[in-house]
């Protein structure tokens, strides 16, 4: 199934194409897809430019456990247990260990990273707004996308979308047919403007009172961030993300097959796992790589959560598990665990970053299923390990 506005291929029955989706994420076939969706997918590139900056290299064993579960395990087997791909740890810089379990998987592999897009793409929204690109926070969508009069979302806010309160769409269930998140994947997949699917979401509670995940709102944050700068996703990222930090290789995003092409804001960027490793950095410390203030302070800080009842950790009701809060596109984990925060992506993508520990961990996996709050519980234990043991060797 496509969008219900519109059909590419007239008013057939159901076919393989409506289940490119499904194809793409199942395994053993996501092991090669999500390092090849150039492949498959219309692109565009965020160049990295001429002058990279290598990270300097002291690759070492990590002979420590975590403990979940009732048992003690090893880091081999959390890869085996949990699908991992790529796993690249950084400590004060410097990539301390480094493994690529995946079949297809390398240094140069690009990575798709699924919802990790959407903490990039709220990097993307300080530094607009911090160039006054984009005028403030409270500003609401329409004064920059105007098609949205007349939606559920015509008297959001930017911030409302930053932290998921906008009130607006379903609870994001990949496995019911007919769900947004479904129609909007079979869209990007099969034809059509994502934006009559986004537009057509209704609201479901009052703006701000309660976090409700949707890429329908970093969907849009893109198209705002678009529509104030008048440049694509792909090259503002290049200009003020990825060229700054000296990254090794061009990412890109994938776009949807129909016209209007847009990229997914939300879950379209391909980068290595080094290269993610980059923007981690850029988050540990404050914003600033390389003696250059490339995110302002405060913008980074918000990142770590607040402290607001509905974003808390344990808050965040049926769309978060229990033991992340939530802010500003990024998954909180709150004082206990050091304001440790962390990029995810459905199947498995995790940047971790613990900015006490001095700690960057990057996480790519293919995962059988798009979401698994255990291998997820179980991912989030063996990081917070790795992020202790780094925190004691100072």
């Amino acid at each position: 199934m496509t969008s219900t506005t519109e059909r590419p291929h007239g008013n057939r029955e159901p076919s393989w194409w409506d289940k490119q989706g499904d194809l793409i994420m199942r395994r053993p076939f996501n092991e090669w897809t999500f390092t090849h969706m150039n492949w498959l997918m219309p692109t565009e590139r965020v160049a990295s430019g001429d002058a990279g900056i290598p990270l300097p290299v002291d690759n070492q064993p990590l002979s420590l456990s975590y403990r979940f579960d009732g048992y003690d395990r090893t880091l081999h087997e959390l890869h085996r247990r949990t699908h991992t791909t790529a796993f690249v740890v950084l400590h004060r810089g410097k990539i301390v260990h480094e493994t690529y379990p995946g079949a297809f998987t390398g240094p140069r592999s690009r990575m798709q990273l699924f919802s990790v897009s959407k903490s990039v793409t709220s990097i993307l929204i300080g530094i607009a707004l911090h160039d006054g690109a984009i005028g403030s926070e409270k500003d609401r969508i329409t004064d920059y996308r105007p098609d949205f009069l007349g939606t559920a979302y015509e008297e959001n806010t930017i911030a409302e979308l930053l932290d998921m309160t906008t009130g607006v769409g379903d609870l994001e269930t990949w496995e019911v047919p007919d769900s947004g998140i479904k129609r909007f994947e079979q869209t990007i997949m099969g034809g059509g403007d994502i934006a009559d699917v986004v537009r057509a979401a209704t609201r479901t509670a009052p703006a701000g009172e309660r976090f409700n995940y949707s890429t329908f709102d970093t969907q849009i944050l893109g198209w705002v961030l678009e529509a104030a700068t008048g440049q694509t996703l792909a090259a503002y990222a290049s200009e003020r993300l990825w060229r700054k930090l000296g990254c090794d290789r061009d990412a890109y995003y994938w776009l949807t097959r129909g016209r209007p092409r847009t990229a997914i804001g939300g879950g379209s960027l391909n980068a290595t796992a080094r290269d993610v490793a980059r923007v981690g950095l850029l988050m540990a410390g404050d914003g600033a790589y390389n003696g250059e203030q490339i995110v302002p302070v405060e913008w980074v800080r918000r990142s770590r959560g607040d402290d607001r009842p509905h974003l808390a950790v344990g808050a965040l009701g049926p769309s978060g598990y229990s033991h992340y809060g939530y802010g500003n596109q990024w998954w909180t984990l709150g004082p206990e665990a050091h304001h440790a925060f962390t990029g995810l992506g459905v199947h498995g993508q995790y940047l971790f970053i613990d900015p006490a520990a001095e700690v960057v961990i990057v996480k790519c996996s293919a995962w059988p299923t798009q979401d698994d709050e255990r291998r997820d519980a179980e991912t989030v234990a063996a990081l917070r390990s790795v992020a202790d043991h780094f925190a004691t060797t100072r």
